[in-house]
């Protein structure tokens, strides 16, 4: 029971160099403030999850941000995964609210109080950059997701973010005042991303998986017409999140034959044969 009311917490290696700069240069308290931010912003995602009963392994705080692993990777409807995603950005304004507050009184000095009310400007503009993994990058690839195919969306949303944080770094070094810490932060998005593109196959693995043991979320139909010399996972590679996809095959002539999503999917995970077109897993033309 209280293991699933407090999540474990990790704080990322990235974390603890900021944390040593932090004590070198004499802006600990500046971080502290950060890292207070980055708590109750992450407390936001994790509240909205635990809501629509997620699953939830731990929480990866980073400078300026953090990520909440869970086992809910696309098996939920679209909108908790945006509720989920936006309450984080949404603590910000509470965080305001305090803090103004706070500001009325005389236990806080103002200048600690301007300097929590940046930070919280700072990492909520931050967070909503389109980049992923944070938060305007989940909630690009929910939108992509809404139209394209789910492995469409995510290669999409990995290139584009890829793209913004080189760019980020270009701009760093030649057209703004250079800080270490934007451009460290910059550097470890583009490591992050280029992590995630090397592993996109699995992660698009695991989606079919959970598709094939029932764990997704299913609202609706979409048919999809290939041909019979479409190899299996070309036929995968056409899937959406939250449809049922009745695949009709094209054989030469006007020939066409439907079969069930399940049969694919069994066919590759079961039969093993990853190589099979869906022309024969259809057992040819009727």
């Amino acid at each position: 029971m209280l293991r699933n009311a407090l999540p474990e917490i990790r704080l990322h290696p990235i974390l603890m160099v900021f944390l040593v700069i932090s004590f070198l240069t004499g802006t600990f308290v500046s971080l502290f403030i950060i890292l207070a931010i980055v708590m109750v912003h992450e407390l936001g995602h994790y509240v909205m999850a635990v809501y629509f009963r997620w699953r939830i392994r731990r929480i990866m705080i980073w400078i300026f941000g953090g990520v909440m692993d869970t086992d809910e990777h696309g098996t939920r409807p679209l909108y908790e995964e945006i509720l989920v995603t936006i309450a984080g950005p949404l603590q910000h304004v509470l965080i305001y609210l305090v803090l103004l507050l706070l500001a009325q009184g005389e236990f806080i000095p103002l200048s600690l109080i301007d300097l929590a009310l940046f930070y919280n400007t700072v990492i909520l503009v931050f967070n909503l950059l389109p980049v992923w993994p944070l938060d305007g990058g989940k909630l690009l690839f929910l939108l992509l997701s809404y139209k394209l195919p789910y492995r469409k969306a995510y290669d999409q949303v990995i290139l584009f973010s890829m793209a913004a944080c080189i760019i980020g770094l270009i701009v760093q070094l030649f057209f703004m005042s250079f800080t270490l810490s934007s451009f460290m932060l910059f550097l470890f998005l583009l490591m992050e991303n280029r992590t995630d593109w090397k592993q996109r196959y699995y992660v698009f693995i695991r989606f079919l998986l959970r598709r094939y043991y029932g764990q997704t979320y299913v609202k609706g139909l979409l048919p999809i017409e290939v041909s019979h010399e479409s190899v299996l996972m070309h036929v995968f590679s056409k899937f959406h999140r939250e449809k049922k996809h009745p695949i009709y095959i094209k054989y030469p002539g006007t020939q066409r034959r439907s079969i069930d999503e399940m049969d694919c999917l069994h066919s590759y995970f079961h039969e093993r044969d990853v190589q099979k077109t869906i022309g024969e897993v259809g057992s040819g033309p009727s």
